[in-house]
């Protein structure tokens, strides 16, 4: 059976809450909302103000893991200094969920190129997950969404390491490259394992560039915004996104596709669909 991905055209904080109603999952016990807190300089990333309506509607807590390379986010010290540069912290109750080690480990009992996942210790306090993501191109992925968020983004900074490197940490940067890809969509079925599938997605392509949020120096947006999507399926939430971005008419666009295709972006999502925890066929709901 096909799953549902809500979309609208409509891009606003109030047309987040009204799609994430739709979806009609509740979210249970204490909520987990996984998003990115950008890095510092960064002007694409989407600010709390935007994300504030359905995360006050939810009640959860902004979560976030530091980033396994030089940056703002690194630490835990310079990561809550960003938050509250951003606004996080003043908006929003925020967990950085790898400031306590030892990590958490997941297993993978499927997993093709790892077997387990270091996630952020304070994952344990969580009951469900709302995964808030923007979608938009990436240096290393080829593009960034549902499943990069579930997997390098709830990743600790040795579990960011981890995947990078496909188990090795020491050399993370030089990894085979389709290999890494493989092993994000290996980590976020650890996730989704975790939480039983009691998680929430909401896609938002707005502000597109080839460049992720965790880029200091990002290149502008290259094509139009295109909408706002939500699901209860990581898979099929991303693939309906990369449909959306190859089906339009905007010139910009073979520009953020040259990103994608590049890094063959699209191979996340098939061995995503091969572990089995969404799949690529979807029924797209378009919402005014």
């Amino acid at each position: 059976m096909k799953e549902k991905v809500y979309f609208s055209r409509t891009i606003t904080p109030e047309k987040v809450l009204e799609l994430f109603k739709l979806v009609d999952k509740p979210l249970t016990g204490k909520v987990a909302i996984k998003l990115h807190s950008g890095e510092t300089g960064n002007q694409n990333f989407l600010k709390p103000e935007f994300w504030k309506p359905v995360i006050d509607y939810v009640g959860g807590t902004v979560v976030e893991c530091n980033t396994a390379y030089e940056g703002t986010r690194n630490t835990t010290e310079k990561h809550w200094e960003t938050m509250k540069e951003h606004g996080w912290s003043e908006h929003f109750t925020v967990d950085i969920m790898d400031e306590e080690q030892p990590d958490m480990v997941l297993s993978i009992e499927n997993g093709k190129c790892i077997q387990k996942n270091y996630v952020g210790s304070h994952l344990a306090n969580y009951d469900s997950m709302l995964v808030l993501s923007h979608f938009k191109g990436h240096p290393m992925g080829g593009y960034g969404g549902a499943i990069k968020q579930l997997s390098i983004g709830v990743a600790s900074s040795y579990g960011k390491a981890y995947i990078h490197g496909v188990g090795n940490v020491d050399d993370f940067w030089n990894s085979d490259h389709d290999s890494f890809l493989e092993s994000m969509a290996d980590a976020a079925a650890s996730v989704v394992d975790y939480f039983k599938g009691n998680i929430v997605y909401i896609n938002v392509m707005k502000n597109m560039s080839v460049d992720c949020d965790c880029c200091a120096v990002a290149e502008d947006p290259c094509m139009k915004d295109i909408g706002i999507l939500a699901s209860k399926d990581p898979i099929a939430i991303d693939q309906a996104c990369l449909d959306l971005v190859y089906g339009a008419d905007d010139p910009g666009r073979d520009h953020l596709i040259e990103r994608i295709e590049s890094r063959n972006g699209v191979h996340t999502i098939e061995s995503a669909q091969a572990l089995g925890y969404g799949m690529r066929e979807y029924e797209l709901v378009e919402v005014e």
